[in-house]
């Protein structure tokens, strides 16, 4: 029997099987890792297709996880170290963001970018809560926009609280696994149940006291859409990241360096201080918004520590 993890509690799964059913099931006791995933703390994730068995006493378990298309990933909160893999088998994600209450940063939205390039998932940038926008974040909106416009990134703009243009979004999933993330409190939720009514997921205001969104979602969890596809909604992410790679390889997922790494005098530029650096250039000659040059440049400082750990 085949099917497809549609949620994870730890130690049981949720599968929806070949005939639409949902079955729960273990892990199979001598189930192990192969040495490309041995880093991970979790060895099975939403979306992944598996084989089931059947044991002696009748109870359902998981035997075999067939290869993934993709993935998308965080490190482990709880092991330093080991990546925790959110979600596998994606046609798209949507990056939920907003200007205000509360606002996101083109660092998380970068960070999640480069995951997302990495790992082979295209994006759509969805601009939520345009019901709260003034005059002044209207403009930081249309400012933040136009980066990832220019670079190739498809971009919505919607109010889920008053279903504005909810209408794009479900011509955008239909038919499609759709990964929903971004910041706790930017509306996940609140717009899935605008996509889809009969979800009827949990919702909460962002807290008054921080300014910051409070977790309504503990496992990532799969919903089927009576439009055809399928949504993946994770919980509020701080930040996503990559484990694989090495510090030179960074640059690779930034779609406008990536056209011009070879510009660089040495190759393995790391597009900082290095003399010859077309990306520099680039940057210097507002080829590169700046924005994104600052994120990247951050994002290499955090990395570098990070990978020394790891090697």
């Amino acid at each position: 029997m085949n099917g497809v993890v549609i949620k994870s509690t730890g130690s049981w799964y949720e599968v929806r099987n070949t005939i639409g059913e949902v079955v729960k099931c273990r892990l199979k006791g001598i189930f192990r890792l192969d040495e490309s995933k041995e880093k991970d703390s979790n060895p099975i994730a939403v979306g992944d297709r598996v084989v089931l068995e059947r044991t002696d006493s009748g109870d359902l378990t998981i035997a075999e996880i067939e290869p993934r298309d993709n993935y998308i990933l965080r490190s482990s909160p709880k092991h330093k170290g080991a990546r925790q893999i959110i979600a596998a088998n994606i046609d798209q994600a949507l990056l939920i963001v907003t200007m205000a209450n509360p606002r996101t940063s083109t660092g998380f939205i970068d960070r999640f970018l480069l995951t997302a390039e990495a790992y082979h998932i295209p994006v759509v940038i969805v601009f939520n809560k345009q019901d709260l926008l003034d005059v002044k974040t209207q403009k930081k909106q249309e400012y933040v926009a136009s980066i990832y416009q220019n670079i190739g990134y498809k971009t919505l703009f919607v109010s889920a609280l008053n279903r504005e243009h909810i209408d794009e979004v479900q011509a955008l999933m239909k038919d499609k696994t759709s990964l929903v993330s971004g910041h706790s409190g930017v509306g996940k939720s609140t717009l899935m149940n605008a996509v889809e009514p009969t979800l009827n997921l949990r919702t909460m205001e962002v807290s008054r006291i921080t300014g910051k969104g409070m977790h309504t979602t503990t496992f990532a969890e799969m919903h089927p859409l009576s439009f055809g596809g399928g949504v993946i909604d994770t919980p509020g992410i701080r930040e996503f990241g990559i484990m694989d790679f090495k510090p030179e390889e960074i640059s690779h997922y930034f779609v406008e360096m990536r056209a011009i790494l070879n510009n660089c005098k040495f190759n393995n530029c790391l597009h900082e201080n290095e003399p010859g650096c077309a990306v520099k250039q680039a940057y210097q000659e507002g080829k590169i918004a700046e924005e994104r040059y600052i994120n990247y440049l951050n994002i290499m400082i955090d990395y570098k520590a990070s990978y020394k750990h790891w090697e």
